[in-house]
């Protein structure tokens, strides 16, 4: 299966986000892609009022990445924000193309390092699988990655390939937290896991006044056994790699973590 992971520099303009994911995704295609992975926040990048921005999956926002999906034949993820019950956004996952169409809410919120995002945000409440091409795929967002438990569930429940878009927060070791987490947790799953962040916004000339987690970049492809086989710097750029799901299988009979797990210690 080819995947592209798209790490771009998202703006406060949703219309603006939407052109440049209809030109990665074009680009995406044009170099054999089955699945375009965009980051978390695509729709608009945090550090802004989300509440006026937040559309409902059957809204126009989706309806036109529905589009472009259709139009270049390929499987979108990307992030937005639809509208919770209690007056907060949920933090979503837009799944679609070849086929599919579903989505995915961030389930753990990124309540550390002096950022509250469940004031504004309300949590999921379920992981998430698609199937394309006979393939599962699991999904998570950002600091979802620091749950080894998600990770493991969707493993055990199909998934060979994890989709992990992000907007990592910056700051003394987060670079080397991040490598490190989507290292684990491919090898807590035994599963490819495709890791699409933010590009840093520095790269781009801008410096948002803002404590939000707005990127750092270093987009990665880390196969069932840990090793990182394709990678971003910090700035925008498109990542093309080919995963061939029979590695998981591979990988877990060679190290069988899955099957070994203590279930009674939970």
């Amino acid at each position: 299966m080819r995947i592209a992971a798209s790490q771009l520099a998202a703006g406060v303009s949703p219309e603006e986000n939407l052109a440049l994911i209809a030109e990665q995704t074009a680009k995406a295609a044009g170099a054999g892609a089955e699945v375009v992975v965009f980051p978390e926040a695509a729709m608009a990048r945090f550090g802004v009022p989300l509440g006026p921005l937040a559309e409902p999956l059957d809204g126009p926002w989706a309806t036109r990445v529905r589009a472009i999906a259709a139009a270049a034949g390929v499987l979108v993820v990307a992030g937005m924000f639809t509208p919770a019950r209690d007056g907060r956004v949920r933090n979503t996952l837009l799944i679609t193309g070849r086929g599919v169409d579903t989505s995915y809410d961030k389930l753990h919120l990124f309540d550390a390092f002096g950022f509250t995002e469940s004031r504004t945000v309300a949590p999921g409440e379920r992981p998430v699988l698609a199937e394309v091409d006979g393939v599962t795929l699991g999904f998570a967002t950002c600091y979802d990655v620091r749950f080894p438990a998600l990770f493991t569930r969707l493993a055990e429940d199909g998934a060979r390939v994890v989709l992990l878009p992000a907007s990592w927060g910056a700051g003394p070791g987060k670079r080397e937290q991040w490598e490190l987490l989507v290292r684990a947790r491919a090898l807590d799953s035994t599963c490819w896991v495709v890791a699409a962040g933010q590009a840093d916004p520095a790269t781009t000339g801008e410096r948002p006044s803002t404590s939000a987690p707005t990127g750092i970049g270093h987009s990665m492809v880390v196969s069932p056994l840990g090793e990182v086989t394709a990678r971003l710097g910090a700035e925008p750029g498109l990542l093309v790699t080919d995963v061939d799901p029979a590695e998981a299988e591979r990988a877990r009979a060679t190290v069988p973590v899955l099957a070994n797990r203590r279930r009674d210690l939970g």
